[in-house]
């Protein structure tokens, strides 16, 4: 089998997230079955214009910016004399709408739509220009094959008009070859981790105000931000502001062994983000023996088990974030049942059969076109 994919960016991208992560794990496994799997992204400083990743065949083309703009141009320079099997088109923001000009079998991978939540993001004008692009996407798509990666993205899907028949769900995963996938020995203080971009809407600030309330009952708490992120410079203020320097650790960009290591000594871990596809980064934490608690939205509502791998909360409820939070760090029975129920949850999502089930959607579509 022959496959094109398009997403905005690869993995070595300095935006990259839990997209890339998705498809390099998912397709590379593809790629390793022997079939021929194409990637084409934008470019970035420094990088080849063409090289081998993940046993994907990467092109890189154009900016980020405009990167949608050439993707219509390369299809008509090269994409068509590739005579892929499969085009699978991965929105993101901002949509290729291949079905206009592709004139071969495709499926549409959706993660998540931003909607409104994007102004949580960027300012008006640039917030207008995504949300008219993501308004198009079920008039365009509406026959087009989609595979989401949860059951809140499914519903979204339903919500704006796809047909069901259309839908199909795949989760996202893990290698779990990259976390210990057993509750190990923890931090000698109380340790909360964040880990993932800083961006606006995932809402690190959440965290902070909150870890201000949790000091109060557990002076020593003390908070791991791990990751990248143009809001970096606003959360140092924010933790200045609330006198907690000494509380909180900015660690930047971190291994992967690094990461596994620091979520197994974490207590609990955060996610606080207004809106996610799934959260890979919960199942992470998970596998490395340690409970989430997270905001109860679209996506990471799908990747915690309440009361079992984790707890939920109301997003932007910062009183009952920290009170949760104050609740798994106190009471030690029943951070130990989370921990357990952490693995166990996290031991169920594997790329291996992701990646199965992937393949055996590309086949369905192509056949039924």
């Amino acid at each position: 089998m022959r496959i094109l994919v398009i997403n905005w960016q690869d993995r070595t991208h300095p935006q990259a997230g839990g997209a890339e992560v998705h498809l390099h794990e998912i397709f590379g496994r593809i790629a390793r079955m022997g079939h021929e799997v194409s990637l084409l992204c934008c470019g970035h400083r420094d990088a080849a214009s063409t090289e081998i990743l993940d046993d994907l065949q990467i092109f890189r083309i154009g900016s980020r910016p405009l990167f949608n703009y050439a993707v219509p141009f390369w299809w008509y320079r090269h994409g068509r004399r590739m005579k892929p099997d499969l085009v699978v088109d991965d929105i993101n923001k901002i949509p290729f709408f291949t079905p206009l000009y592709v004139d071969r079998p495709i499926l549409a991978l959706v993660h998540h739509f931003f909607g409104d939540s994007i102004f949580n993001e960027v300012g008006w004008a640039a917030g207008m220009y995504v949300k008219l692009f993501e308004d198009r996407i079920p008039g365009i798509y509406r026959r087009t094959p989609v595979c989401t990666v949860s059951e809140s993205t499914r519903a979204e899907c339903l919500e704006r008009g796809f047909p069901a028949t259309n839908l199909s769900i795949i989760h996202n995963a893990i290698d779990h070859r990259r976390f210990p996938m057993r509750v190990g020995n923890k931090a000698d203080r109380p340790t909360i981790v964040y880990f993932g971009r800083l961006k606006k809407y995932k809402s690190v600030d959440h965290i902070i105000q909150a870890l201000a309330i949790v000091r109060e009952t557990i002076p020593d708490a003390h908070l791991e931000i791990l990751g990248t992120g143009d809001e970096r410079t606003e959360l140092e203020r924010l933790v200045d502001f609330h006198d907690l320097s000494d509380a909180v650790t900015f660690h930047g960009f971190v291994s992967d062994a690094d990461k596994a290591r620091m979520l197994s000594a974490a207590h609990v871990v955060v996610n606080s983000s207004v809106k996610e596809g799934w959260g890979i980064t919960n199942i992470e934490a998970n596998a490395s023996g340690t409970p989430v608690v997270s905001a109860n939205v679209p996506g990471l509502r799908d990747s915690v088990r309440d009361g079992v791998s984790g707890l939920l909360y109301p997003y932007g409820n910062i009183e009952v974030l920290a009170r949760t939070l104050v609740r798994v760090l106190v009471d030690h029975p029943e951070r130990a049942r989370l921990s357990e129920g952490a693995v166990q949850w996290a031991s169920t999502f594997t790329w291996e059969r992701s990646a199965r089930e992937m393949f055996d959607l590309c086949e369905r579509t192509i056949a039924a076109r």
